[in-house]
């Protein structure tokens, strides 16, 4: 029993395999077609599916989302009782069924070509190419199993018998079509995801089959994303919430600005430099004309300057105290390179300005534990 999890995984390995050897091989010219197809739609591309296969094309709708193609999954059962009105001319469809006769699908095709939408389908046919061999695993014993005994724990006559049973329920979630099925037949781009046999025990259950689908749906849409120039950026704007949108969190986002924004006027006293570096509590204050950052004084130096001059400090001005050219970052940088640059200079804060020099806020050390990078 304790082999039958490692021969799953190695069946679903084959699976990928043989999938990779099609997209490179027999299937590079339909894959390059869907890909095209969903580059240049004007709309969203409308994943869907029934069952199992509904649960990928969430995924599949899900990754393409967030990686810089608009889409949305759309149940087919739902789509029969008012929400076909999702899809409008402009879009692609994006249909998933191992048997490719699932009726709910079917039933959606006559409204998918009435409005002459392109129609892209992910079955179970041979339309790729020439199908693989059963998985190794599954063709010797296997050790602590009894008798010859195959990966999943059944012995090869049963699972044959099995596999035949499972295709002759082509109208389910079969492991392979013995023909061209209705929906590979009526799409503009057939993809094919069929496998040697399922990872079930029984051949039954989708296993390797719903694994090859999402494959080939993240094959997809990580291949858009690259032909869109989709950027780190573009994936932070569309990520502004959990632990990896504040990874990837902008310094705009983070830095106080406006009235939170200590500043003061090269002409201005140190009593007054004072009081605004104690009413903004950032420890720092930027020293501004006409809008442009000119320096800055910290609570260290003016920890220095009294340790130099006393109470004759208070006799000076911004300019006299300040330090020139300091250290600035613009809005637009993650918050992670602003980190990297107060580690790297050993300072807590940085001023934040824009290309012409003009001042826009400050962020500081603090402002940054939100995003748990500190």
């Amino acid at each position: 029993m304790r082999n039958i999890g490692e021969n799953v995984v190695r069946i679903e390995a084959e699976a990928l395999s043989a999938l990779a050897d099609r997209i490179a091989g027999p299937m590079a010219a339909a894959f390059q077609e869907a890909v095209q197809l969903m580059f240049s739609c004007a709309g969203r591309v409308v994943v869907t599916g029934m069952g199992k296969s509904g649960l990928i094309a969430r995924k599949i709708a899900a990754t393409l989302s967030s990686t810089g193609t608009p889409a949305l999954y759309l149940h087919p059962v739902e789509a029969l009782h008012g929400d076909l009105g999702m899809v409008v001319r402009g879009d692609v469809v994006l249909a998933l069924s191992a048997s490719g006769e699932t009726e709910e699908i079917l039933a959606l095709l006559a409204t998918i070509k009435r409005l002459r939408v392109p129609l892209i389908a992910m079955t179970g046919d041979e339309v790729g190419g020439v199908a693989r061999a059963p998985s190794p695993a599954n063709a010797g014993s296997t050790k602590g199993l009894s008798g010859a005994r195959t990966s999943a724990g059944k012995s090869p006559a049963h699972r044959a018998e099995l596999r035949a049973n499972a295709e002759s329920k082509s109208a389910g979630e079969g492991v392979r079509s013995t023909r061209t099925s209705t929906l590979a037949s009526a799409a503009d781009v057939a993809l094919d995801c069929s496998i040697a046999e399922e990872a079930c025990s029984l051949g039954l259950a989708p296993t390797a089959s719903t694994t090859t689908m999402l494959a080939l749906g993240d094959a997809l849409a990580v291949t858009l994303s690259e032909k869109r120039g989709f950027k780190e950026e573009d994936f932070a704007n569309l990520h502004p919430g959990g632990k990896l949108g504040k990874r990837l969190a902008r310094v705009e986002s983070l830095m106080h600005s406006g009235d939170a924004l200590p500043r003061v006027e090269p002409d201005t006293k140190m009593p007054d430099v004072i009081y605004e570096m104690s009413r903004k509590k950032l420890g720092v204050t930027a020293v501004v004309k006409n809008q442009k950052l000119v320096g800055i004084i910290s609570d260290g130096d003016l920890r220095r300057l009294l340790e130099k001059r006393g109470k004759d400090v208070l006799d000076l001005t911004a300019v006299e105290a300040m330090t020139t050219n300091p250290r600035t970052i613009g809005g637009g940088e993650f918050a992670a390179t602003a980190l990297a640059l107060m580690e790297e200079k050993k300072i807590t804060s940085l001023m934040v300005v824009n290309a012409k020099g003009k001042l826009e806020g400050i962020v500081h050390l603090h402002d940054l534990w939100s995003t748990e990078l500190v």
